[in-house]
């Protein structure tokens, strides 16, 4: 990594916001604002149990990842036709330009829509087409990223599968997603190991609430090659060797963490910690409609509560990078305009 310039402290979110960078955990439902909820629910004929926006925002007030999720399902639950699915990914692909994402890698539940009887086509081709028009004209890359909902059984996951499987051309990978306590990864062996022969790239949720040796699990058992969350993995010293030597990417969401309490003060996060101890963490949204903030959010505050540095924040970014699916060549270019922003800020004010 070359030389980071000394940033001023009051230079830092202004280069925080501007640099470049890929964002590898976001759940395109949780990007569902409640302005757009109630646009949905009025265009489908969906009735909802709040009276207003407002009323809907005051219920954001989450005691951990199950009373979040509650919500979370019963928001999704105006999303029934193809045109729903791209008008929730076109504003969140804006939101994420402005906000100097070059590429995103998309998380979707396909069993929290096909449950209700929306079809699988229905979802996948309402988000891709978002995702192809944004690289035309927002300049922002994007693919998606199957999950499972792990509360679920493995025969429901094999299932949602079968269901995809004419439409694999345009996923990227899977992952495990959804209530994670008393649901452990090796519950969805089987259907990782299919995944795998299929040539899909794999992540899981791990250690987020729940403990290390679920990040053990993920690694062992699903063959994953990214690790979502993981911030539980400081509690085993012999795991962070690990993560740390096979540069295996934490896709670490701070604002989430507070919101649930995984983090009950933003100033106590281990984000620093993990860079620190060689780890290839990088910083992401999760669900920012519910959590207070997109990814510029999650840094300029999780930045300013820790007293993390330039030189963070530069490998941060490349990690989003370096951890993406996406080909060797285009990560060199992305990695170039990193470099290229840091060294510009020595001669420009933010």
């Amino acid at each position: 990594m070359f030389k980071i310039p000394t940033i001023p402290a009051e230079r830092l979110p202004g280069l925080l916001r501007s640099m470049p960078k890929a964002e590898l955990h976001i759940h395109i439902e949780g990007s569902l604002e409640p302005e757009l909820i109630f646009a949905l629910a009025q265009r489908n004929g969906v009735p909802l149990p709040y009276a207003s926006v407002e009323d809907l925002r005051r219920a954001y007030a989450f005691t951990n990842l199950q009373s979040f999720l509650d919500i979370y399902y019963a928001g999704a639950s105006v999303l029934l036709h193809e045109q729903d699915f791209y008008d929730m990914a076109r504003a969140y692909l804006v939101r994420a330009a402005a906000d100097n994402v070059l590429h995103a890698e998309i998380f979707f539940d396909p069993q929290t829509h096909t449950a209700r009887g929306v079809a699988m086509e229905t979802v996948i081709n309402g988000l891709h087409r978002a995702c192809t028009e944004a690289e035309a004209d927002l300049g922002i890359s994007a693919t998606l990223i199957l999950c499972f909902l792990r509360h679920l059984s493995e025969e429901s996951a094999f299932e949602t599968l079968e269901q995809a499987m004419p439409h694999l051309g345009r996923i990227v990978g899977v992952g495990l997603d959804s209530s994670e306590v008393g649901h452990p990864p090796e519950k969805f062996a089987r259907v990782f190991a299919r995944c795998r022969e299929l040539g899909l790239r794999l992540v899981a949720h791990a250690g987020e609430e729940g403990p290390p040796a679920y990040i053990w699990s993920a690694l062992d058992v699903l063959k994953v090659e990214r690790i979502d969350h993981g911030v539980q993995a400081v509690h085993d010293a012999a795991l962070m060797q690990r993560l740390a030597h096979e540069r295996i990417a934490l896709t670490v969401c701070p604002l989430s963490n507070q919101k649930l309490c995984v983090f009950p003060n933003l100033a106590d996060h281990n984000l620093g910690k993990l860079l620190d101890a060689g780890l290839a963490a990088t910083v992401n949204s999760d669900d920012p409609a519910y959590f207070g903030g997109y990814i510029n959010e999650n840094f300029t505050q999780v930045f300013a509560a820790t007293g993390l540095t330039a030189r963070h924040a530069y490998q941060l970014a490349f990690n989003s990078f370096e951890a993406s699916f996406a080909s060797n060549a285009q990560k060199r270019v992305w990695e170039h305009k990193l470099k290229a922003t840091f060294e510009n800020c020595v001669e420009h004010d933010y």
